[in-house]
């Protein structure tokens, strides 16, 4: 049996992480018992009540391929306390044959000890909201008491004795310069650009959140914007929850936030506060819709992987990341719009000629020969590489039951192991697919009837482009990289 063990804690705090030790001690020496094998453990740090956690999400997709045999939990509440996630989890298992087990004996799916599965899953579910509800109720005193509540403080201020400061630093001269630049009539995207560009820390980073990025971004000035708390104003519990199971927010009527004014020092003045938002509504009504031109979402940057904006008065695309972010970010990547259309009309004409070629058919008829035996040959060497590291993977368990190695060093080895055994059955399919793909007579005249319908036509359509073109990447010197939709032996 290959067991996928699932630990979760709520925090990083140094209790919690005393018993994410002590579940993963519980595992090895009940897996040891057994005489059953580790195929992995999925470990999280967040609350039970959202779907959304990384690992537990790594162990949903694994169960789907029936990477494993046994999901392994110390309890029920450790994968979900959340009725409908806990269904969703046990209705795959059914689905892929997989047995679900926990160590509190509440669950066993193996000796059919399952008839009180529902009320387990509504009973944590009970317990998540109740805690939700006496959390709220805690912050919403905190609110009323004039005390901030959020887990992170708006840019240019600190948080001190549960009281907002201004900060002693240039973050409270950048939300200034924000709103003088608003009212001088520049966009929030071009604001964001240049303090991207000028290296300015963003609030994420500021916050030092771990996945913080250096980007600015027209939602971060927005936001920004309008804050009320820049006036002074504390103004809390503007949205909430829907509920304990999703992290989905809905806005809370004016009326029933917890508004405060003049709680704190302010950075902008009323007045300007006031005539930002006019602007901000002033400019919404008159947003026109962004136009969605002929290689929207077919058309990338080779470099970044962005997809490319079209631009009037260059008549063809450019770089999003360096439209939005400027030459930081990226480099132009231009290419005009008429090109494409031409080289694309010229593809077509070219590979159709080279169709009708007698001499070419033989070539690609030898050429498939020849991929199919070196396919072969690829496969054999493959198997052999992935029983040597399924060897690999079995000693690891031996060295880590017998002490040798560490659950770190165990985690490190399993997963490069299993990275590898991925990269090669991703590579075994492909050649699989290759090999197993239409005769090349069939496939060729097949193709050939595809591009004669498309051969005649006066302009490149959406639809016809959609059907001829999976993707395009432009290099920095403008040259394309067309992938075309062709069921076919890659054509020279």
């Amino acid at each position: 049996m290959r067991c996928a063990v699932y630990v979760r804690v709520s925090t990083d705090k140094e209790e919690q992480k005393d018993s994410l030790k002590y579940q993963q001690e519980l595992f090895y020496n009940y897996i040891a018992e057994k005489g059953w094998d580790i195929y992995k453990f999925y470990i999280d740090v967040e609350s039970g009540t959202t779907a959304k956690r990384e690992e537990l999400q790594k162990l949903i997709e694994d169960a789907q391929d029936k990477k494993f045999d046994i999901i392994l939990a110390k309890e029920l509440s450790r994968l979900a306390r959340n009725g409908e996630l806990s269904y969703k989890i046990k209705n795959l298992c059914e689905n892929q044959g997989i047995h679900i087990i926990t160590l509190d004996n509440a669950i066993n799916t193996l000796t059919g000890n399952t008839h009180m599965f529902g009320l387990y899953a509504w009973m944590y579910e009970q317990e998540s909201q109740n805690t939700s509800n006496r959390v709220k109720e805690t912050l919403k005193t905190r609110a009323k008491n004039g005390l901030f509540k959020g887990s992170n403080p708006p840019y240019g201020y600190e948080v001190r004795d549960g009281k907002l400061y201004i900060r002693n630093d240039e973050t409270p001269n950048i939300v200034r310069r924000i709103f003088k630049e608003y009212l001088e009539g520049n966009g929030r995207q071009s604001i964001a650009r240049r303090l991207y560009n000028e290296g300015v820390p963003t609030p994420a980073q500021i916050a030092g959140k771990a996945n913080a990025g250096d980007k600015w971004h027209d939602s971060t000035i927005r936001c920004i914007l309008t804050n009320p708390h820049y006036v002074g104003d504390l103004v809390q519990g503007r949205t909430t929850t829907v509920s304990v199971t999703s992290k989905r927010r809905k806005n809370v009527p004016k009326e029933k936030q917890f508004i405060i004014k003049n709680a704190h020092e302010p950075i902008i003045s009323r007045e300007t506060f006031d005539a930002v938002q006019n602007q901000l509504e002033q400019r919404r009504k008159y947003i026109t819709a962004p136009k969605i031109h002929l290689f929207t979402n077919v058309l990338f940057c080779a470099d970044c992987g962005t997809g490319m904006w079209f631009r009037s008065n260059r008549d063809g695309y450019i770089c999003g990341a360096y439209a939005r972010h400027g030459k930081k970010a990226c480099t132009a990547h231009t290419i005009k719009e008429d090109f494409l259309k031409e080289t694309i009309l010229n593809d077509i004409k070219s590979l159709i000629h080279q169709i009708d070629k007698e001499q070419y058919i033989k070539k690609m008829e030898r050429k498939s020969k020849s991929t199919k035996s070196d396919s072969q040959k690829k496969i054999n060497k493959i198997n052999k590489q992935i029983d040597v590291l399924q060897n690999r993977k079995r000693r690891f368990i031996n060295l880590l039951a017998d002490g040798i190695i560490t659950n770190e060093e165990y985690q490190e080895s399993i997963e490069a192991t299993n990275k590898d055994l991925t990269e090669l059955m991703e590579q075994k399919n492909e050649l699989l697919s290759l090999m197993e793909s239409e005769d090349v007579i069939e496939t060729i005249e097949k193709l050939k009837k595809e591009l004669l319908q498309f051969l005649n036509f006066d302009e490149l359509t959406e639809d016809i482009l959609h059907r001829l073109i999976n993707r395009i990447e432009v290099k920095e010197d403008g040259t394309p990289i067309i992938h075309y939709r062709f069921t076919t032996p890659k054509i020279e």
